[in-house]
C-alpha cells in the first residue's frame, strides 16, 4: 500500500523493494509444494479458465462500446505496456493466489478465504471506484479457479487479457489510464 500511496521515488522504490523481497522470501519458506502454489504445468482446467476469459473479456468490450457513447473514450493500449502488463499480471496473481489465497486458505477455508484475499485485492485499487469493482469481483473469480485447478499461467493470462480489454475499452475517464492509489488522484486528462 505504501508503494500505491507514494509518489515516484526513493520511498516508492524502496517499498516495491521490501514487499517483492518479502513475498519471495517467505514464499521461499513456506511449506507449499509446486502443485499446491499453482506453479504446476497447467493442464486440467485450462480451457475453462480460458474459456471464462474470453467470454468475460467480450462481455467487457460491449459494455465499453455502450458506456463511451456516455463517458467518451478508452485510452489506446500501445503493445509495449501490453506485455509488460502481462508479466505484472501473472506477478499479481502470484501474490494473491500462491501468497495471500493459500495462507487465508489454510486459516479460514476456501470460502472465506477467496472472500478475504479478493477484498485484500481490491483495496489496492482504491479510490477508483470501477477498478476496486472489478478487481474485487476477478479475485472471486480467479481464487475459485485457482481453488479448481491449481493452475497459476491460464489463471495470469486471463487477468491480463481481462485488464487489457478494461484498459482498451472502457472509457478512459473512469480509469484515469487503469492508476490507482495516488495516481489515481493526481491524474490530469
Amino acid at each position: 500500500m505504501v508503494a500505491v500511496w507514494t509518489p515516484l521515488g526513493l520511498v516508492n522504490t524502496a517499498a516495491t523493494l521490501m514487499a517483492v523481497l518479502s513475498i519471495l522470501w517467505l514464499t521461499a519458506r513456506s511449506p507449499y509444494s509446486l502443485r499446491e502454489s499453482g506453479l504446476n504445468a497447467p493442464g486440467r482446467g485450462m480451457l475453462v479458465t480460458l474459456g471464462f476469459g474470453i467470454a468475460l473479456a467480450a462481455l467487457i468490450a460491449a459494455a465499453g462500446v455502450l458506456l463511451r457513447q456516455t463517458f467518451g473514450p478508452a485510452h489506446p493500449v500501445p503493445m509495449h505496456r501490453a506485455w509488460q502488463y502481462a508479466i505484472w499480471a501473472l506477478a499479481q496473481e502470484f501474490i494473491l493466489q500462491s501468497f495471500f489465497y493459500l495462507r487465508l486458505q489454510s486459516v479460514l477455508g476456501h470460502r472465506r478465504a477467496a472472500w478475504f484475499a479478493a477484498v485484500l485485492f481490491a483495496v489496492v485499487d482504491l479510490p477508483s471506484p470501477l477498478l476496486t469493482l472489478l478487481s474485487f469481483l476477478g479475485a472471486l473469480l480467479f481464487c475459485e479457479l485457482f481453488h479448481r485447478f491449481r493452475a497459476l499461467v491460464p489463471i495470469g493470462l486471463v487477468h491480463a487479457l481481462l485488464g487489457l480489454t478494461i484498459a482498451a475499452s472502457l472509457p478512459d475517464s473512469l480509469l484515469h489510464h487503469m492508476r490507482v492509489g495516488i495516481g489515481y488522484l493526481m491524474y490530469h486528462p
